[in-house]
């Protein structure tokens, strides 16, 4: 790229040396910051078009050469060699109806192909983060039942356990205390007999003295 994109091209003019800070396509050169201002706002030059300088240098440069006005006249020009030609198009309308609408739409179809796929992966993402959330209350909601149904049929278990302990506890004191009881009657008796026994052998021992 030529110096003369990085300096200013009025100010050159003015033996002043400025840096551009945008390139105009249709004065065909850089501006500074100050001429960048007159420049938008001049009746003239408001509506051509303009890039900033760091971008206009990243153009080929083969097509930075070409030109849209005619060599002679420094204008667009079609008066010396087509006179007799119609239907002229301009070369902007041209390119900008032909190569650059098609390259632009194809451009723009596929970024908006891009957008619409990418919402419908965020869409799909965003429901399964969603649905993945609720699982997980799911399980959790389901954990805690399983665990609650769990611990009230554990309970039950625990409770009828104890009942039969406390049915078998009760049965068997019971048995045991009719033994004892019958035990006692029986031991009671046995005392009885002994001293019944005791007092005839006494009897007996007393007749056997008093027998001659």
């Amino acid at each position: 790229m030529a110096s003369s994109t990085t300096t200013c091209g009025v100010c050159d003019q003015s033996n002043t040396t400025k840096p551009s800070v945008i390139w105009c396509f249709e004065c065909d050169e850089g501006l500074c910051s100050e001429c960048k201002d007159h420049h938008s706002q001049s009746k003239g030059t408001r509506k051509h078009c303009t890039l900033p300088i760091s971008e206009y240098q990243q153009i080929p440069s083969d097509i930075v050469k070409i030109t849209q006005t005619c060599d002679k006249h420094n204008e667009n020009c079609i008066v010396e060699n087509h006179m007799e030609c119609r239907d002229f198009d301009k070369l902007a309308d041209v390119i900008h109806h032909t190569k650059f609408s098609n390259a632009f739409y194809e451009i723009e179809q596929s970024l908006e192909e891009l957008s619409a796929n990418i919402q419908i992966i965020r869409k799909d993402r965003e429901h399964n983060l969603k649905r993945l959330s609720e699982k997980k209350m799911q399980i959790e909601q389901e954990v805690k039942q399983t665990r609650v149904a769990i611990n009230t049929h554990l309970d039950k278990i625990q409770d009828d356990i104890i009942k039969q302990l406390t049915e078998i506890e009760l049965n068997e004191s019971k048995m045991i205390s009719e033994l004892l009881n019958l035990l006692k009657e029986n031991e009671g008796e046995i005392t009885e007999f002994l001293t019944n026994i005791e007092k005839s052998r006494n009897m007996i021992q007393i007749f056997r003295h008093l027998l001659p």
